[in-house]
């Protein structure tokens, strides 16, 4: 019992102990002097003697225990976490040896040890670093690679967590729900029937080669995924995990679809006008002229069978480019490529761009247009041409103009009918306006000049700041075999998952009114903080933000006037937080605010949660100051100037000191999750403890 207690808990009930024991030996010899003498007069003046010998003990032992805690017990605690916190965490710098001061040779010791211990761990860290440095360049690439790869990859444990995602998969599994996470159950995003027939059917072929073909289904907005899955190898007696490749093929489904309804629909147009002019025809005398009757009948019909093959020819080609592969190019990028190839093939050329993007093949643009102004300066139409690519409607309208005549229509579709490169024969002018879905043209451009004219369809506006590609690749493969226990209490802590979290708020009484105008969050998954999955949002408070609130984090009205509620923030936040442990520092503040709108967000805040200011006097004693910056300053993190008051900034801290506090928790034997919360409790003068 005595053992679980503080040292100067400890010290304090030995001195308390010797002042009672102090007393009662004065009391019993005086009482037994009393009893020998026999005077009962002496009664009041022995009393006397032994109350203020009494008070004289317990003062002169409160004096002495207050220096023996002061200049011994203090200092050793401070000593011993100073020491816990460089043994169990990178944290480095000076000791302060003043503080034991009359401790005699134990703090040159303790700052010696801790100078060792640095020292030795600096060069471990120099060779492990070198040790590693081809392993950290290959692992580099592969990540680029595996960023790279055109499908989505998910790799999944045997109970079908995420071990490992690219940033293909968020765009896939990601859109109309909550972002993808390590650890997470694959089936919040896919629908699970298929996936698990599909794992049942691979194990039980136990065939480590095989891979199975399935169609999979978003949860949040029902895309239609083809899916390809094959199993990992493990050792005999242990589950499989799987990995998942996934491409979308909604967008396949929906072209093929209309591409047969266009052509029943152009079966059943074609087919009526065809029967009727057959039945027209055969009704005809040889040789004779049609009854006015049927002769107007037969225009009819050879007018809508026109009308027919017009319109179905205008749809079909209007679909054609849907199969091609034509990616985003900057209309400036091909103006340039293109200046660049007529230039090398000894043309003078203008051109003048607008700040478009183009949906087209770049090369073969490029290749069509330089294979018509080769054409043309052989034609005699000279060697000086301008190129000019403007806006036109929903459109983009690519120009080649020349000094001099107009093109003859009969050349024009006499050179596309060429290949662009003699080498690629099935390339022609023709092939690539087909894939395309476009036309081009001749005409006069005035004051003597002459023009072909290439529209292309799929055009917008080029933005200064376009949404950026997600690219980054999130894993870690010892998920694969992390063991899970349904528990929380009896979790170990590097097996738990933990979203730590801060507020900005409008003030500091949520029950005066005060509102959270930022949340921000990260996850740590399997001991580590997971880069690519952070949770950093404004929230409107409706009501406004005071001067002094706004110096403090510099979150202005303005810049919350079009910012979500804290209704939809906290949906939000709540399914970022879903099987996690929370962690924040001061917990009871940030909670209060959020929950009180529980009933708003329509989800309750029932996580389990560690305070890192009680995680602190765990480790440090409750005698140390727990604020977030004596902590950081404590354990070596340096939270920029910048970052500090803002909720992500103190978030990554918040973070980065949990995960430093944590094994030095372990070096103290606290290794479970209810063994923290036991001890946690013990400290609850501090802050309330809210699980």
């Amino acid at each position: 019992m005595l053992s679980r207690l503080s040292l100067r808990v400890r010290m304090f009930l030995f001195f308390a102990a010797l002042a009672v024991g102090a007393v009662a030996a004065v009391g019993v010899g005086l009482w037994l002097g009393y009893r020998r003498l026999g005077d009962p007069e002496t009664l009041s003046a022995f009393i006397q003697g032994g109350t203020v010998g009494g008070f004289a003990i317990f003062g002169l032992t409160a004096w002495v225990w207050y220096l023996f805690d002061m200049n011994v017990a203090k200092p050793i605690e401070t000593l011993a976490g100073s020491l816990r916190a460089r043994a169990h965490s990178d944290a480095s710098g000076d000791m302060n040896a003043e503080i034991a001061r009359y401790l005699g040779d134990l703090a040159p010791a303790a700052k010696a040890a801790a100078a060792s211990l640095d020292e030795t761990r600096n060069a471990l860290a120099e060779a492990v670093a070198r040790e590693t440095t081809r392993l950290a360049s290959e692992k580099e690439r592969l990540e680029t690679l595996l960023s790279d790869v055109p499908v989505g990859v998910l790799l999944c444990s045997a109970d079908h967590q995420l071990v490992f995602y690219n940033g293909q998969a968020v765009e896939l599994i990601g859109a109309g729900a909550a972002a993808p996470g390590l650890d997470r159950k694959l089936f919040d995003y896919l629908r699970a029937g298929p996936v698990k027939l599909a794992y049942d059917r691979l194990v039980a072929t136990g065939d480590e080669d095989a891979a199975s073909d399935l169609l999979a289904t978003t949860v949040g907005e029902a895309r239609v995924l083809a899916a390809r899955m094959r199993l990992l190898p493990v050792d005999a007696g242990s589950a499989p995990g799987y990995v998942l490749t996934l491409r979308d093929v909604t967008g396949d489904l929906a072209m093929h679809a209309r591409r047969e309804a266009l052509m029943a629909e152009i079966f059943d147009r074609l087919r009526r006008p065809a029967a009727n002019l057959a039945t027209l025809m055969g009704v005809l005398p040889e040789g004779e002229a049609p009854p006015p009757r049927i002769e107007k009948a037969l225009r009819d019909e050879v007018s809508a069978l026109s009308q027919a093959v017009t319109d179905l020819g205008r749809r079909h080609d209007e679909g054609r480019s849907e199969g091609w592969p034509l990616s985003l190019t900057r209309a400036s990028d091909l103006i340039d490529g293109l200046r660049a190839r007529m230039e090398a093939d000894g043309y003078r050329v203008e051109t003048e761009t607008a700040p478009l993007m183009l949906r087209c093949n770049g090369f073969e643009v490029i290749g069509l247009l330089d294979m018509l102004a080769l054409r043309l300066a052989r034609a005699g139409h000279g060697d000086a041409f301008r190129v000019t690519l403007a806006e036109d409607g929903t459109e983009a309208m690519i120009r080649l103009s020349w000094q001099g005549r107009t093109l003859s229509v009969t050349d024009l579709e006499s050179w596309l009918s060429e290949p662009l490169d003699p080498a690629v024969p099935q390339v022609t002018g023709r092939s690539v306006l087909a894939a395309h879905a476009t036309e081009i043209w001749p005409e006069p451009a005035g004051a003597g000049r002459a023009q072909l004219c290439l529209p292309i369809r799929a055009a917008r506006r080029e933005v200064k700041r376009p949404k950026p590609v997600v690219r980054a690749v999130v894993y870690d493969f010892d998920l694969l075999s992390k063991a899970r226990n349904e528990e929380v209490a009896a979790a170990r802590l590097e097996d738990l998952t933990y979203v730590v979290f801060d507020t900005e708020t409008t003030g500091l009484m949520p029950a005066h009114g005060d509102e959270i105008v930022q949340i921000a969050a990260v996850r740590i998954v399997n001991g580590k903080r997971v880069e690519a999955e952070v949770f950093d949002t404004l929230v409107n408070p409706r009501r406004p933000i005071p001067p002094g609130s706004t110096e403090v984090h510099g979150i202005t009205e303005a810049m919350v006037s079009e910012a979500p509620f804290i209704e939809e923030v906290g949906r939000a936040f709540h399914k970022f937080a879903e099987g996690a442990v929370l962690v924040a520092h001061n917990a009871p503040f940030d909670m209060e605010f959020l929950r009180r709108h529980e009933d708003g967000i329509g989800q309750r805040f029932d996580n389990p949660i560690l305070d890192t200011v009680l995680l602190s006097a765990v480790v440090y004693g409750q005698h140390e100051v727990h604020s977030l910056d004596a902590l950081s300053h404590r354990l070596g993190i340096t939270i920029p100037e910048e970052a500090r008051h803002t909720a992500i900034g103190d978030t990554v801290a918040t973070a980065d000191a949990f995960l430093k506090l944590v094994p030095m928790l372990k070096g103290r034997g606290l290794t479970t999750f209810g063994e923290v919360l036991t001890e946690v409790r013990r400290h609850g003068r501090l802050l309330k403890d809210l699980n």
